[in-house]
């Protein structure tokens, strides 16, 4: 088996999960005109498939550890294109919400599954360095698809966005059925799924550590999505269009971070990177902070080096938590995940209410004494475990 070939063909499984989640933003309000509907019921779509994208990574989790992973991918895939053309069809609101979250409960196998087969076929360092690829591709997705959308609708019409994803979809199942055989360790036997299984999981000090770690770093992250173009607009009057490429640095930010990641986990390791990562994490945003308002070039600085240090520490997340979970990987992998998207989807309503009070002083100074605690929080359950006991517990 090419294990490199493999790495990729199922990273960009993971990848269209973010890719399919932000492709149509740009043209929001053309979809609203077209379907007759109102923007807040066209935002659904978005919020439905992020909803379903995360409550599926608690289903899917146990399937790959109980199923393996072929037939789950394959399924999930398979689901994803068929949805992916029944919103192609779509001639009104009702119809795309229903499709966009069969969309979304196909595709949400990507990232489990792609994780768990990484985890299975790489060791050591080599696990660490593939991380960083997977994670690098995977950030390529939110980058992409705002970016892709946009000259696809503007070229043809928001429709043809969907048969884009289907026939992309297609092309990856494809290369999944023939090129991915079941990775799932002969001499692991998942026993039966009990919700316990969760419960231990948290109780794990690295499990429930990077479980927060990920729910408070993409709260953060969609903070700076939601708040950040009122910034832009408001202090520096920046167009729809120049909005959009502001956020284009922070994303790259982020791949060129995971990317690097990976590399330096060779060298140093992964339990103090995390909570390296997670100072540099706090440092950016009150870097953001103090400098935003003097300039746009500095307001650049700061979110480039929020998704640096963000890439970062993304690969050596998925390496820890996969080492720590031999038995049941793939479980602590769809709980991770469903920390994540949860972040994202409290952002705006904790976000929201502080920003009305205070302002961005408020909104992000919340978010640098969180982090800084939790900074603190990490260095004692990780570092100070540690340094007591040389061994990783398994969970």
């Amino acid at each position: 088996m090419n294990r490199k070939l493999i790495l990729y063909i199922v990273a960009f499984a993971a990848f269209l999960g973010p890719f399919t989640q932000t492709i149509y933003t740009p043209v929001l309000p053309e979809v609203a005109s077209e379907l007759h509907s109102t923007s807040f019921v066209v935002n659904l779509t978005i919020s439905v498939f992020t909803l379903f994208l995360a409550i599926m990574q608690m289903i899917y989790g146990p399937l790959t550890d109980s199923k393996g992973r072929r037939k789950v991918i394959l399924f999930g895939i398979t689901l994803y294109v068929i949805a992916s053309v029944g919103c192609f069809f779509s001639a009104n609101i009702e119809l795309l919400i229903v499709f966009r979250a069969l969309q979304a409960i196909g595709i949400a196998a990507g990232s489990v599954v792609a994780v768990t087969v990484i985890s299975d076929l790489f060791d050591g360092k080599e696990r660490g360095q593939a991380m960083g690829t997977f994670q690098m591709l995977v950030s390529l997705g939110p980058v992409l698809g705002p970016v892709i959308g946009g000259f696809l609708s503007g070229m043809f019409h928001f429709h043809s966005v969907f048969l884009a994803l289907a026939a992309t979809g297609m092309l990856v199942l494809i290369f999944n059925y023939l090129y991915l055989k079941e990775t799932k360790p002969d001499n692991v036997e998942a026993g039966r799924f009990q919700l316990r299984d969760f419960a231990m999981i948290l109780q794990n000090r690295i499990g429930s550590s990077i479980m927060y770690l990920g729910f408070i770093q993409y709260y953060v992250f969609y903070d700076f999505l939601v708040f950040l173009p009122s910034i832009l607009s408001d202090r520096y009057g920046l167009s729809a269009e120049q909005k959009g490429l502001v956020f284009l640095p922070m994303s790259l930010g982020i791949v060129v971070g995971s990317y690097l990641g990976g590399k330096i986990q060779a060298r140093m390791d992964g339990e103090k990177l995390i909570v390296l990562t997670t100072y540099l994490n706090a440092i950016s945003v009150l870097f953001f902070l103090i400098f935003y308002s003097f300039s746009l070039g500095w307001l650049l600085a700061g979110i480039i080096l929020f998704g640096l240090s963000l890439g970062f520490s993304l690969p050596v997340q998925t390496t820890l938590l996969t080492s720590a979970f031999t038995k049941n990987r793939a479980t602590a992998v769809g709980a991770y995940n469903f920390f994540r998207y949860m972040g994202m989807a409290f952002s705006p309503i904790v976000g929201s209410p502080l920003y009305r009070i205070g302002g961005n002083y408020l909104l992000f100074g919340f978010i640098i004494i969180v982090y800084l605690a939790f900074a603190l929080l990490l260095s004692r359950r990780i570092l100070g475990s540690h340094a007591n006991s040389p061994s990783l517990e398994k969970g």
